[in-house]
């Protein structure tokens, strides 16, 4: 895999603090977001969700 932005092809996969929720479940606990970030510039070539039915 190359990153369309630089050509680069050193990657991470990281994630943040907040996971993705349904908006009509305000107490769900939703699902990490997985992202794919190219080492060169940083631009995120990816976004997955983990854990999909979670958001069921």
């Amino acid at each position: 895999m190359n990153c369309n932005n630089c050509k680069g092809s050193s990657f991470v996969e990281a994630t943040d603090y907040v996971n993705l929720r349904p908006l009509d479940k305000k107490m769900a606990i939703g699902s990490e977001k997985v992202y794919t970030v190219c080492l060169d510039c940083g631009e995120v070539v990816s976004i997955k969700i983990k854990n999909p039915k979670k958001l069921k």
